[in-house]
């Protein structure tokens, strides 16, 4: 469907927007409307950002990801939704291990000889079958330095020197860590897969006057489905009958129930709690709201902090390095006559298996995959680990106004009337002449009348090129717009308001009339929050009038304000800040792509479903509310913290434990225990990210 609009809207607040996006919709609106207030700002936005996402969403349900460890450990965790497989297969591994560590004790405490070497064979295959298998899979692909070759190293060696029980308790406490260590991803990706669950895999099918429970993939765009109180919405759609309070905390965060009645759009994952809904299907079950948002955040995993960069680089020269040293730990004393090879071959052994980097490999990449999961949890969604470093770097904000800083909507805020002239009768005709107009002035000037608009009154209404309209009202002619529209009726008074109407009827001038965009209720609590963080010059780049911009700043205590300001004055006005330091920019997503862009990190204030907002920028808030913003920063500060603190942990005790190795005689189930603590030490820590207030 294409609709063309053509209405030239003109208030005196210079606003010329031109926006060219690159996004497909059915509808295309192109709006000219003469009608002309007074507004001050001219905006030519160029949305030119590529975004190539191809996501391909099989919701049966299945994700696999591939969280490797990046030093070739080939830790390959699979999350498949399909929870009948994973109870079996969990069911079997507590099996496995179990035997496994009742044929360890019974080496160590019962058997001897050769009933001891066929009991721990048995044991050790139980315990290690999965690790010998990815081992050799891995050798025949290339990939021979992973946690895999070093463990089957290291407990083979153990046989070969009649560590037998040693061998087993090898392979069964890594068995037992890789578990613990599986368990705690899972647990920190709860909070992003509660983005799936939330997702019903049916919907009640309206077909006439019946009702039939069907599968939500089957339902097709176009179809009616109902949804009853306490049941989720299973599609996006939009609401055609009913009314009723909704639960969206699933998508947001935000507690306060939101209010949906016919006209408003519908979110699959939302819970109905009192009415009965009646909602057309605008998107199949696989492109719904919820699917959107987590391969989002799925895709924010191949974006890496430089952290894990650091990791996965560390860790190619690491791996192969301390095989290099085991060989010599094990060849050069011997040889030297510094002792034998059955000590040597045992300490290098030893070597091995503490030297897998576990702890930093893992914990580092789950610190800021738990962070991604805590903002995800608020409504908050980060395209990347990258941008979590960041924004725990910002020192700098700027702000939109429109849409970031206030609601984007106009009220009226001030009314000069002449002489004898009341606000219901000035009201009365500016809101005759402004009835028929879409213009969100005229629906300001409407809504503050309050009152029912009788056409009957009107004999005719002209809009004016550049000034306003002339209207017939009761057979006398009004005027409402610019000054210059009054046509020699003197103006008596002015408003200070962002846009003055002037309003004129049968020759006498009645009044000026100031609208006024309104601050977002939390607007000063981000700004106070964002200071209390550190965050320094405050600025607003606004393409409304100057006088508009200072009002708005020193209401709520900006440093600076800059208006009247084209696309590119604001980039250029963005890049003098970021000469001061990391600037993070938050505007409507929609409007100010190009800023957004130029950057360190762009803030989209996105709202809830908005495709636009979520293709502009590194950041998305999905509640639409600026208080967010310091809760992302105190998230990625938090974040980036416990990632340092991972990594000087894990490679000090590292160093400690590998030392001690070579100058003690530390058994090979010592080695295990103390790799697997430390790793375990590291992970609890990175959960830490999840509970960031």
């Amino acid at each position: 469907m294409s609709c063309n609009h053509e209405h030239e809207h003109e208030h005196e607040h210079c606003c010329e927007h031109e926006h060219e996006h690159e996004h497909e919709h059915c509808c295309e609106h192109s709006h000219e409307h003469e009608h002309e207030h007074e507004h001050c700002c001219e905006h030519e936005h160029e949305h030119k950002h590529e975004h190539h996402h191809e996501h391909s969403h099989d919701h049966g349900h299945s994700h696999g990801h591939s969280h490797g460890c990046g030093c070739g450990c080939g830790h390959d965790h699979g999350h498949s939704h399909d929870h009948g497989g994973e109870e079996e297969q969990g069911a079997l591994t507590y099996v496995r291990m179990g035997l496994s560590a009742v044929g360890l004790l019974a080496s160590i405490f019962f058997l001897e000889g050769t009933w001891q070497l066929v009991v721990c064979i048995i044991a050790y295959l139980l315990a290690g079958f999965s690790v010998l298998k990815e081992a050799v899979e891995n050798i025949t692909h290339g990939e021979i330095f992973d946690e895999n070759f070093l463990m089957t190293v290291a407990s083979i060696g153990a046989f070969c020197i009649g560590k037998y029980p040693e061998a087993v308790a090898v392979m069964l406490l890594y068995e037992i860590g890789e578990w613990l260590q599986d368990k705690a991803v899972g647990s920190s990706r709860a909070s992003i897969e509660a983005l799936v669950n939330v997702r019903p895999d049916h919907a009640n099918l309206v077909k006439g006057d019946e009702v039939t429970t069907v599968k939500a993939e089957t339902v097709s765009v176009g179809d009616i489905i109902l949804v009853r109180p306490g049941e989720r919405v299973p599609l996006d759609g939009e609401v055609i009958e009913g009314s009723s309070s909704v639960d969206t905390s699933a998508l947001t965060g935000e507690s306060m129930p939101r209010e949906w009645t016919a006209g408003s759009a519908a979110l699959a994952g939302c819970v109905n709690q009192s009415g009965l809904l009646k909602i057309k299907v605008t998107r199949p079950f696989s492109d719904s709201s919820v699917s959107r948002i987590m391969a989002m955040v799925e895709d924010a995993q191949d974006n890496k902090a430089q952290p894990e960069r650091f990791i996965t680089r560390f860790a190619r020269v690491y791996t192969p390095a301390v095989c290099g040293i085991a060989v010599l730990v094990a060849v050069i004393p011997p040889l030297l006559g510094w002792g034998s090879w059955s000590t040597f071959i045992h300490k290098a052994l030893a070597f091995l298996v503490i030297s897998c980097p576990c702890a930093l490999v893992i914990s580092v990449p789950l610190s800021f995959f738990s962070g991604i999961g805590c903002a995800s949890h608020n409504g908050i969604l980060m395209k990347g680990s990258n941008y979590l470093e960041l924004l725990a770097k910002a020192e700098i904000a700027a702000f939109d106004k429109t849409g970031t800083l206030t609601k984007g909507e106009f009220s009226v805020t001030e009314m000069s009337s002449a002489d004898g002239v009341s606000q219901e009768q000035l009201l009365e005709v500016a809101a005759y002449c402004e009835s028929q107009s879409t213009h969100p002035l005229a629906k300001s000037i409407l809504k503050a009348y309050g009152k029912p608009v009788d056409g009957s009154r009107l004999a005719g209404i002209e809009e004016i090129s550049g000034n306003g309209i002339r209207a017939v009202l009761d057979g006398k002619t009004a005027l409402v717009g610019k000054a210059e529209l009054l046509d020699g009726v003197a103006v008596t008074t002015q408003t200070s308001g962002a846009t003055a109407v002037y309003v004129a009827y049968d020759g006498r001038y009645l009044a000026c009339i100031g609208l006024s965009d309104t601050l977002k209720p939390d607007t000063k609590e981000a700004i106070s929050a964002l200071r209390k963080l550190g965050l320094h010059n405050l600025t607003m780049l606004s393409g409304d009038r100057q006088a508009t911009a200072n009002s708005i700043a020193g209401e709520i205590g900006l440093d600076n304000a800059w208006g009247q300001l084209l696309p590119e004055e604001k980039v250029s006005h963005l890049e003098e800040l970021k000469k001061l330091g990391s600037v993070v920019y938050a505007g409507d997503g929609i409007n100010d792509a190009p800023v957004l862009a130029a950057a360190d990190v762009g803030v989209a204030m996105g709202g809830l479903g908005s495709d636009a907002a979520m293709e502009a920028a590194d950041v998305v808030i999905m509640t639409d509310e600026l208080s967010r913003l310091p809760l992302a920063i105190r998230i990625a500060r938090k974040t980036m913290s416990i990632a340092k603190q991972n990594i000087v942990f894990s490679i000090a005790v590292k160093v400690l434990i590998l030392a001690l190795s070579l100058v003690t005689d530390m058994g090979l189930w010592l080695a295990v225990f103390a790799d697997v603590g430390v790793c375990m030490l590291a992970i609890l820590n990175s959960l830490r990210a999840l509970r960031t207030k």
